[in-house]
């Protein structure tokens, strides 16, 4: 009797455990993704019918999608693309600016290669766990561990991408789904870079089905650049890249997947328009603190600037640049202000830096260290501090997995990382991310119910 009691219990135990989630890794919500990056993408971009996006809109309306999402300091391309693929922050990702600054100064290199990344990928956990991934112009990822990758590494000459890995593969591409290619028509004065990415992105897609693809687009960011937020030439790209998208949707459907693929759709930064430009490296060489022999330097990123010091420990030269700044007429000081480094700290900016100056909206920062100091400025740009809506980006959401009816009010770059692992099921800790609720559907939860979600910033 005793026995039979004990087995009948051991039984019920059993029942029960069965029935609890495994914490270790989540099941798989789909069994592809693709993300897919405009580079520029506002918010208003699908929010705003007027656009030409029909597919980000259809997108938008039959998934999930945020109001607007907060970017990295500084908003600019490198970062912020790091940010999206590690979920963390650019003092833990170790990509601060689009180019490095070392010891000898501003040098102009980008940081291209994979290998600067300080902390692991969303590349990395897919190769660990055993399935493909495809990269298409994806910043930083040259060298990085992506079965079908055509990084962003674009050169003059006859081979215009010599980074394309596997051997073979730039030459398949252009057989099967671009044609011969040449440098101009990979270049952002080209609206035909947008294009042939995206036929490259729909080629790997139907031919090797990779379970996670990545894909930058790119020249809504050039047009912004040249005519601000709102010119004529922001239209023609913008549809230009909503077109690229149809190509990637129509890729999945033919390539029979559409069933098990989540897309989404973000951007890097949004835009402002520039009326004046401010060059404090003027102030730091009529000081004689720059030049060749400099003991002070600010690395401009457009939208702010970061003061480095030759020697990290020099106080007095510090000092120096804080009476200089501190010095100017109001007229000038309006124009920016100090970012302290403890805030720095706190929003994950370079860790090396001694202060920033993050510009107002309408200001550049140039890193010139000739001429005036303040000057006429012209177009659009980025790069400012995280703090208001023109400079956010967007985020969209739509297929396997994710919610349909959704609207989140704001997050940040770095949640999207757990988004997509939670899709592939991957055992991948984004560092400053989190999952937001609502995104990923529910089992049982009844779907086209809109769900709206805080604000990230009260609750990180």
């Amino acid at each position: 009797m005793r026995r039979n009691t004990l087995c009948f219990a051991m039984a019920s135990l059993c029942l029960l455990f069965s029935t609890l989630p495994v914490l270790a890794q989540q099941p798989k919500q789909a069994k592809y993704v693709v993300l897919i990056s405009i580079d520029g993408l506002r918010p208003d971009f699908y929010l705003d019918p007027s656009w030409p996006t029909p597919n980000l809109q259809f997108l938008k309306n039959n998934g999930t999608y945020a109001e607007g999402v907060r970017g990295v300091f500084p908003t600019v391309t490198y970062p912020s693309h790091t940010t999206i693929i590690t979920g963390a922050m650019p003092a833990r990702h170790g990509i601060y600016y689009n180019t490095i600054f070392s010891d000898s100064g501003s040098t102009g290199t980008w940081y291209r290669d994979e290998k600067y990344i300080q902390t692991p990928t969303l590349w990395d956990a897919v190769h660990q766990a055993g399935m493909t991934s495809a990269c298409l112009s994806w910043p930083v990822s040259v060298g990085a561990p992506i079965d079908y990758n055509v990084p962003e590494s674009w050169e003059r000459g006859t081979n215009i991408n010599p980074n394309v890995a596997p051997a073979g593969l730039w030459e398949e591409i252009q057989q099967n789904a671009t044609g011969k290619l040449s440098y101009n028509q990979m270049t952002l004065n080209n609206l035909a870079i947008d294009e042939n990415l995206s036929r490259m992105a729909a080629y790997l897609l139907k031919k090797y089905k990779p379970n996670f693809t990545t894909v930058h687009i790119v020249c809504v960011d050039h047009a912004q650049h040249e005519t601000g937020r709102s010119g004529e030439e922001v239209r023609k790209a913008l549809a230009s890249a909503d077109h690229a998208v149809s190509n990637i949707l129509e890729a999945v459907e033919a390539a029979g997947i559409a069933d098990s693929t989540a897309i989404i759709v973000t951007g890097d930064h949004g835009f402002v328009d520039i009326n004046t430009s401010f060059n404090p490296n003027v102030l730091l060489a009529r000081n004689g603190l720059g030049g060749k022999d400099w003991k002070a330097m600010f690395h401009s990123s457009s939208g702010s600037a970061f003061l480095h010091l030759k020697n990290k420990g020099d106080v007095k030269t510090l000092a120096k640049v804080r009476a200089i700044m501190d010095s100017l007429p109001a007229s000038v000081k309006r124009l920016y202000r100090i970012v302290e480094k403890a805030e720095l700290d706190k929003i994950g900016a370079d860790p090396h830096a001694a202060f920033a100056i993050a510009a107002i909206e309408g200001v550049s920062i140039s890193g010139s260290a000739n001429g005036e100091l303040v000057r006429a400025g012209r177009g659009g740009t980025h790069g400012f501090f995280p703090e208001f809506a023109h400079i956010e980006t967007g985020f969209i959401a739509y297929g396997a997995g994710i919610s349909n009816g959704v609207v989140v009010p704001k997050m940040g770059l770095e949640d999207i990382a757990p988004v997509i692992a939670h899709l592939l099921g991957l055992p991948f800790t984004a560092p400053d991310g989190v999952l937001l609720p609502g995104i990923i559907k529910s089992q049982g939860r009844r779907e086209n119910r809109p769900v709206v979600n805080g604000n990230i910033n009260d609750t990180k």
